[in-house]
């Protein structure tokens, strides 16, 4: 029988994952295996990227209007890609800003962060992302929650 137990490290955002090796000592996929590596995770992003930068729900705060105007789209996707790779288990390393340092001024507030996670989930739907899947992706992103939200 195999079991998967993740840890989340709040600091970084990283996925860590304890295993229980079934009778062939053959590990469970890492969550960045099977969301299906970096093209598939790509796609997903370059979706939600763009899913969020014209959500009126977000841009209703002139402070994020402003930043979703400001930033290359290019480059946050690319940002956003590298660091859910790395949070899934892969090979990649997140290059950009801590979470606290990217969105403080941005003065985020609950039904801000929830009208993000409905985006996250439309564009997980749209690509029929796995529940078990989604889940532990939920799970990553809560974990940005206290350095993102007022």
């Amino acid at each position: 029988m195999l079991r998967e137990y993740s840890i989340v490290d709040n600091d970084s955002c990283r996925q860590y994952f304890l295993l229980e090796y079934n009778m062939t000592n053959v590990p469970f996929p890492s969550l960045y295996e099977r969301l299906g590596g970096v093209y598939a995770i790509a796609a997903v992003v370059d979706d939600f990227i763009d899913r969020i930068m014209e959500d009126t729900r977000l841009n209703a705060n002139p402070l994020v209007d402003e930043a979703h105007h400001r930033v290359s789209r290019a480059g946050f996707k690319y940002l956003v890609t590298e660091q859910i790779c790395w949070a899934a288990g892969g090979p990649q390393q997140y290059t950009g800003r801590n979470m606290r340092d990217s969105h403080a001024h941005l003065k985020i507030t609950a039904a801000e962060w929830e009208a993000f996670l409905d985006d996250l989930r439309q564009t997980l739907d749209k690509f029929q992302v796995p529940a078990a899947e989604q889940g532990e992706l939920f799970a990553i992103v809560a974990s940005t929650k206290g350095d993102i939200v007022l």
